[in-house]
């Protein structure tokens, strides 16, 4: 498969005068997409749950790019009184909104556990918590010509499929089970936003891409037990290829967040043995990944659960 000749940090174009959110942006991923963003000129906040860490990834980037312009948010995705607190925040000093990355999430948790509002771990964070901090930020999402909202997915969402009888996993849990089922909850999400966009006439993309296997602390943190098929399957391979650099691995997500000639509900990943390192190209999505009914009733169920209604 051709990988877009190359593409990488070094191709976003000039950003100047956008703005964008990135979750979870003090370490792994969103460090680096918040690096690269604001390097090539976009105002960028740096949402995270911890204070002395945003601070140091803004020093961070500072030191390389001292000309960048970043501001400091926190934001817990896995409250909901967290992330309604922090969009009516920003959008009391913004009006626009360029490019939105829902990065912050968590991996593998390896008993179940549920966040202050009653969801399991993994999907209130990784999908409730992007579901309701796409939706409070639509206002300056819809004002700002050619926004994207971008989700970073997995190929964990292969072999996965949604529980709707059980989304908070109560009578099964896996740590990759429930890993999985939010990660395809991420395309769904975005396949739906994407139809809403449509159909609402908002000139906006919802795209994804994933990291294939790459290096950072989510993936460090993962537990080596309670392994199901995706786990051995990643292991196996990851112990024979290896894993490739937060910076390559946060290329696909930098691709359909600024490239030109993305379309929605485009998703990339990279482009060598199983998606697993390379340079962003389409990625797979399996056919659970693709149901227009799916996306629909996933919608319908994450307003219900987070009492937020689209206004799309």
């Amino acid at each position: 498969m051709k990988n877009l000749d190359r593409w990488s940090a070094a191709d976003i174009p000039d950003l100047t005068g956008k703005r964008a959110i990135v979750t979870g942006a003090t370490s792994g991923l969103g460090l680096v997409m918040a690096t690269e963003l604001a390097a090539h000129g976009a105002t960028v906040t740096l949402a995270a749950r911890n204070a002395t860490k945003a601070e140091t990834a803004k020093e961070l980037i500072l030191s390389a790019h001292p000309k960048a312009r970043l501001d400091v948010a926190l934001v817990d995705v896995a409250s909901l009184k967290s992330v309604r607190s922090f969009a009516t925040t920003w959008l009391a000093k913004n009006k626009k909104l360029d490019i939105l990355v829902n990065n912050a999430g968590v991996m593998a948790v390896p008993k179940r556990q549920l966040t202050e509002d009653g969801f399991e771990l993994q999907f209130g964070t990784n999908h409730l918590g992007a579901f309701a901090l796409t939706l409070l930020l639509l206002p300056a999402l819809r004002k700002t010509p050619g926004a994207r909202v971008v989700a970073v997915a997995s190929n964990a969402h292969r072999p996965s499929s949604i529980a709707f009888d059980d989304l908070m996993r109560e009578k099964k849990y896996t740590a990759w089970g429930a890993y999985g089922q939010s990660k395809l909850a991420n395309l769904l999400f975005t396949r739906e936003l994407q139809r809403r966009f449509v159909a609402a006439k908002v000139d906006a993309i919802a795209v994804a891409g994933h990291p294939g296997w790459a290096s950072t602390n989510l993936v460090a943190s993962g537990p080596m037990k309670d392994r199901g098929p995706f786990a051995q399957w990643l292991a196996r391979l990851g112990s024979h290829l290896g894993s490739q650099s937060a910076e390559q691995g946060a290329l696909p997500m930098l691709y359909v967040a600024t490239a030109e000639g993305v379309a929605g509900n485009d998703y990339y990943g990279p482009h060598g043995t199983s998606e697993l390192k390379g340079y962003p190209v389409p990625a797979r999505r399996v056919p659970a990944a693709l149901s227009d009914d799916d996306a629909k009733r996933l919608w319908n169920a994450s307003e219900a659960l987070t009492a937020i209604t689209s206004p799309i």
